[in-house]
């Protein structure tokens, strides 16, 4: 059944109040999914807040050109669908990522900082560690040499009661 011109209108306006707040969009080739594994798709997209939805290509594409976003579009091969979130820039792509191991499902690419990347830069994004995991990472790189200094400092103590118990003998 055709889309209507006033329905695409709809379609065009209400994804374009999605991407002006969106901190990333996510471009997914879903070919060959079940009805049951877009539905188990969607739901864990939600609960990280992230819009999905199948749209034409052609409105995405219409969509994408009121933005100034850099570079080129990725190609959108074959069942296209997009996933935006304003919240968390890396879990809907860690998400679809980790679905696509037991689905037929492919990063095709998409926008993040204001610029398209394809789908292996959009992997990359994917596997990068949770917030909380990088904030204990940076915690441990400042603390590193502190903890060098301690080390260092206890041990010239220790050496000094060696030479002193040595001259005791």
């Amino acid at each position: 059944m055709a889309i209507t011109k006033h329905k695409k209108h709809e379609i065009v306006k209400d994804l374009k109040e999605g991407f002006k707040k969106a901190q990333v969009i996510i471009f997914v080739n879903f070919h060959g999914l079940s009805v049951s594994a877009v539905s188990d798709l969607r739901k864990k997209l939600k609960e990280v807040g992230t819009n999905y939805k199948v749209v034409k290509k052609t409105l995405i594409k219409k969509t994408l050109e009121d933005f100034n976003f850099n570079g080129e579009i990725p190609e959108l091969d074959g069942e296209v669908a997009i996933a935006f979130s304003e919240n968390e820039p890396v879990a809907p792509a860690k998400i679809i990522k980790d679905f696509s191991k037991k689905n037929s499902v492919k990063l095709l690419g998409g926008v993040f900082e204001n610029k398209y990347i394809d789908g292996k830069t959009m992997i990359i994004l994917a596997n990068i560690p949770p917030k909380e995991v990088l904030l204990a990472q940076f915690v441990n790189v400042i603390n590193s040499p502190i903890q060098g200094m301690v080390v260092a400092l206890n041990e010239i103590s220790t050496k000094f009661v060696r030479i002193l118990s040595q001259i005791k003998k």
